[in-house]
């Protein structure tokens, strides 16, 4: 199973659901960075990914956007299969 980075805030109703599907898909671990509690973090996402809001997921080196962005890989199937490469 791939390493998940998803860069999160405490209050946002798309982590949480990004989050659920993650777990209903295998992934037991998810390194959570928060950017509401550490603002040089959301500076490195900009950064790393040229957009502003979270959730920001990463399944492995893999940008994978966020939480709608999440739903359509899954949507689409292709989810699994990148969890699962590596």
């Amino acid at each position: 199973m791939q390493h998940v980075k998803m860069y999160t805030s405490e209050y946002c109703p798309y982590c949480v659901q990004a989050k659920s599907l993650l777990q209903r898909r295998g992934v037991a671990t998810i390194e959570e960075i928060r950017v509401d509690e550490f603002p040089q973090e959301r500076m490195t996402m900009m950064q790393l990914t040229g957009r502003r809001t979270v959730p920001q997921i990463f399944i492995g080196t893999t940008h994978v956007g966020g939480c709608d962005d999440l739903i359509d890989l899954d949507r689409r199937g292709e989810l699994a299969a990148l969890l699962a490469a590596g």
